[in-house]
């Protein structure tokens, strides 16, 4: 089985906590008060740091639970309560409780967050008393671990924000991001020595593959076949949040930003960091048997792009997907996939209410993830529970503090009322707007409908092929 049941998860929330899976430094008192602006720290029995900090007034009784993003190995992993400072002081001095812990492991560390933070609730809990409200936040890999918490922990929570999240699954960005690597190798020279999976050697892997990728940035041939690998994952023609954001026909511009995105941020993690997860899941978590390319392509919200930038080099578009489609594929491992599916994919199994923002411009965790999330919620039949709003604005997770609150305080009303009432973009941007100095930059909320995701993979049956 590719998960355990909701009912046997809620039996290991029980063992874990009578196993000590809790605090170590503060003494269990439910007396204390948490309106003293205080900050307290401490370490969990599996080394993962918390940290916890009460409100500047009186409590309101609401407790935000953050989970952070990815660390890459190596970097350092302190406990995280809140995104920004900015956002951070605005709540404290608004009445609300904050909490947060790192997790034991770095890297793709699903399996750790979830216990971990739920770890640090009870530490709240014991200290403080049970929260009125216990709202689940987070950014990117952190809004992955939030849908996990109110998953795999229903009755802990009362509503989530998720922000900029991974929210297609584990499975399905692994799979999409082999489509891109597969393409990559495939179609551009001197990658017989790239390795797509089964990573032995991350750090020269991924030296490989930068140079590849800069050389063939430099022809209008390469150009157009770096475009598709782009599409492969709906990477957007949008780099620089300080940038407009590229005019629908300027194919040229879109591909620059394309590979600013590949060069920057996507390659380290597809070429090198994809190691870590091999190790812990203890195989690989990706295959491409059953992929039709012409037909993945067709949906991409890339594919015009791509379609000019390969008539304007003189290149054949079906030639290369035919080329594509009749290489040898790659195979997964199945117990490494069940690893990925259990940590983490989805069931759209909610019971709470969930509002989810994305940058319309985001690169590495694109905003068709929104799509096939909205996807499983609905079919699950608890769609009414599920909102999402988008920013207009290049880059991941670059929401300023004035949208952050704005969305929070969209879903507190949920909270308060027992019905949504999202206001339209035009709305939220001057509900932004009146919140003064946390305004960064123009608050940019939008209508936006994002295309369908490139591989969708989720606990309800859609997008599984054979992987063996």
């Amino acid at each position: 089985m590719v998960r355990t049941r909701r009912l046997a998860g809620i039996a290991l929330v029980g063992a874990l906590v009578i196993g000590g899976l809790t605090v170590s430094s503060v003494a269990a008192s439910a007396t204390t008060t948490c309106d003293s602006g205080t900050t307290s720290t401490g370490t969990l029995v599996d080394g993962a740091q918390w940290k916890i900090q009460c409100p500047t007034i009186a409590w309101n009784g609401t407790l935000l639970l953050y989970s952070h993003g990815y660390v890459a190995p190596g970097s350092g992993n302190p406990a995280t309560d809140v995104g920004d400072p900015a956002t951070g002081a605005y709540l404290l001095a608004h009445g609300f409780a904050l909490a947060g812990s790192s997790y034991a492991t770095t890297g793709w560390a699903i399996q750790q967050a979830l216990p971990d933070q739920i770890a640090t609730l009870d530490v709240f809990d014991a200290t403080y008393g049970t929260p009125t409200r216990t709202i689940a936040w987070g950014h990117s890999l952190g809004g992955i671990i939030t849908a996990g918490l109110i998953q795999d922990y229903p009755n802990r929570f009362n509503a989530a924000l998720p922000m900029c999240g991974v929210l297609a699954g584990g499975v399905a960005t692994w799979n999409t991001a082999l489509d891109a690597e597969f393409a990559f190798k495939q179609l551009l020279p001197s990658t017989s020595m790239l390795q797509l999976v089964n990573i032995t050697s991350p750090g020269a892997n991924l030296t490989r593959a930068e140079g590849i990728l800069a050389t063939a940035q430099t022809t209008p041939q390469g150009r157009a076949r770096l475009a598709l690998v782009s599409a492969l994952g709906d990477t957007p023609g949008w780099f620089n949040p300080a940038s407009p954001e590229p005019a629908a026909t300027d194919f040229v511009t879109q591909e620059a930003n394309q590979f600013q995105w590949a060069a920057n941020v996507t390659f380290p993690f597809v070429f090198a960091l994809r190691a870590e997860l091999e190790s812990r899941a203890g195989g690989n978590v990706s295959w491409n048997t059953g992929v039709n390319y012409f037909a993945d392509l067709a949906k991409s919200a890339d594919l015009r792009e791509v379609i000019g930038l390969y008539h304007a080099a003189g290149l054949s578009l079906t030639k290369d997907l035919l080329r594509l489609n009749s290489a040898a594929r790659i195979s997964a491992t199945p117990s490494a996939v069940d690893y990925l599916a259990k940590y983490i994919a989805f069931d759209g199994d909610i019971s709470v209410p969930v509002l989810t923002m994305h940058t319309t411009g985001d690169g590495l965790v694109v905003p068709e993830n929104e799509q096939a999330y909205r996807s499983v919620v609905d079919r699950a039949g608890n769609g009414r529970l599920l909102r999402q709003i988008f920013v207009a604005r290049a880059g991941h997770c670059t929401f300023t503090p004035a949208e952050t609150i704005t969305a929070l305080n969209v879903l507190v009303n949920r909270l308060d009322t027992g019905h949504w009432n999202v206001p339209d973009p035009a709305s939220l941007n001057a509900d932004a707007v009146a919140l003064g100095p946390l305004n960064v930059a123009p608050p940019a909320f939008t209508s936006f409908r994002p295309t369908q995701y490139p591989r969708p993979f989720d606990l309800l049956g859609e997008g599984r092929f054979l992987f063996g």
